[in-house]
């Protein structure tokens, strides 16, 4: 049996053991949530409209610290749910709030996509370097030494 035959077992184990891993450690729930936990978590999701790459939690801005008292009173109403809130938010600003995509639809996709092209990439080269590596590996044949020998000597491969 073929040696790279023999070690597919092991590298399936492998990659279903990273996917799960994966899967887990993005849809898991964190479960039960206060309601500051709530408010911190959204207003880290909700860019600040005038600072350039800060979330309203981290923000001072008077702009970002009225977004966090909105995003407050509406989880204190318990009503609505924080992709709810966020949705609320995003419909007052003119301008994209959201810093970290939905798990689902359109956005989920277009992250998704460069990390599986990545992934796809990664092992096309793998394989590609295992390939030319057992080319290595061949032993060449007497015609191999033949042609070489006569790169080599052009001058001495057309005498009779």
């Amino acid at each position: 049996m073929n040696a790279a035959v023999k070690r597919l077992p092991g590298w399936l184990v492998l990659l279903g053991v990273v996917i799960a891993l994966l899967l887990v450690g993005t849809l898991r729930d964190a479960g039960v949530r206060s309601e500051n936990d709530r408010i911190d978590a959204i207003t880290k999701r909700v860019a600040c409209p005038v600072c350039s790459g800060e979330s309203v939690f981290e923000s001072r801005n008077a702009s970002a610290i009225n977004i966090r008292n909105k995003v407050e009173d509406l989880v204190q109403e318990g009503t609505r749910t924080d992709d709810e809130i966020i949705a609320e938010i995003q419909k007052d600003s003119p301008v994209q709030l959201l810093l970290v995509p939905k798990r689902s639809g359109f956005e989920a996709l277009a992250w998704a996509l460069p990390v599986a092209a990545g992934v796809v990439a990664f092992v096309g080269l793998g394989l590609a370097f295992r390939r030319w590596t057992r080319r290595l590996d061949e032993v060449p044949t007497d015609e191999d030494r033949a042609l070489v020998e006569a790169a080599r000597h052009p001058d001495e491969a057309g005498a009779p």
